[in-house]
């Protein structure tokens, strides 16, 4: 009795140490990222456009482009992930159909962010002609976002007591109505930590975009917000280049005087909003959690 005892004290310190280990390594390397980039960030640095051949630029476009970018792919993506998440887990049957699908969204889930770049370079940039633009980024993005946000959508709605979709059903209502009106709402605050996460992983993706919404950052004129004009922040056809494709492509042209100060910049802003994408979903996860359940 006491060698198993002895053994499992084993077991728990190693665990133990390997968790403290990867806090340590996570938190040296958010320490280096951000002792290297936080000084360089400052007001003027959020807000003009980069200089390539100058110092003194900055990421604002960059940093515009991205929350961009981002809310158009959420728009496209979360509707088709919470219909395919409901079907899924509500109306499919357990057959060889529903394995298919189930398989595909773990194959596509799995695949390189480069391959799904080719994959919207080849169908929205040239055979649909949309063009090196922020619609082509936004569509390839909401490719490379859906299984992974199916899932999770999926995985919420499955956590929800199924007395509860019981009771709906026995109160008169359709499935429809009970899965509109009791489950989904009761499986919020998970979906909501679920799209937020999935906002963080979108953010900083920079492969995909390479290709599809392009590596430049034409002026914005911030005074005119008509999407059909070319010079429009709001503009979906314009080509739009990113906080993480500038990172990039700062450091495999070697242009700008202040590569490395912009570069490092610009990682501590990444890394940050990404951070923080981390840090919302956990808080609003248990408000919006506390809230329904009234407690405390």
């Amino acid at each position: 009795m006491k060698a198993n005892q002895r053994k499992n004290q084993i077991a728990i310190s190693g665990v133990r140490v390997i968790a403290a280990l990867v806090v340590i390594i996570l938190a040296l390397l958010l320490g280096y990222i951000f002792v290297r980039g936080l000084p360089y960030v400052n007001w003027h640095f959020l807000t003009s456009p980069a200089k390539p051949f100058q110092a003194g630029g900055g990421i604002g476009i960059q940093l515009f482009n991205s929350f961009y970018l981002l809310i158009l792919t959420l728009i496209i993506s979360l509707p088709i992930s919470l219909g395919a998440a409901i079907y899924l887990n509500q109306y499919a049957k357990d057959n060889w159909l529903t394995s298919v699908m189930r398989t595909s969204i773990e194959i596509l889930s799995s695949l390189p962010s480069v391959v799904v770049g080719l994959f919207g370079f080849l169908l929205f940039v040239i055979q649909m002609g949309y063009d090196f633009s922020i619609l082509s980024g936004a569509l390839t993005l909401a490719v490379f976002n859906l299984p992974l946000l199916t899932r999770s959508v999926e995985d919420a709605i499955g956590s929800v007591d199924d007395n509860q979709l019981q009771g709906g059903l026995g109160l008169g209502l359709s499935k429809f109505e009970t899965i509109t009106h009791i489950v989904v709402p009761a499986a919020l605050p998970s979906i909501i930590s679920g799209v937020i996460l999935s906002a963080g992983r979108i953010f900083g993706e920079a492969a995909a975009l390479i290709y599809t919404a392009g590596q430049s950052a034409p002026a914005l004129d911030f005074t005119d917000w008509n999407p059909f004009n070319s010079a429009s922040p709001l503009n979906p056809m314009r080509p739009a280049e990113t906080l993480a494709v500038h990172i990039w492509k700062i450091n495999s042209e070697g242009i700008m005087p202040d590569g490395t100060q912009v570069s490092a910049g610009s990682a501590a802003v990444l890394v940050l909003a990404i951070l923080i994408f981390n840090l919302l979903a956990r808080y609003l996860g248990r408000k919006i959690f506390k809230k329904m359940t009234a407690t405390d």
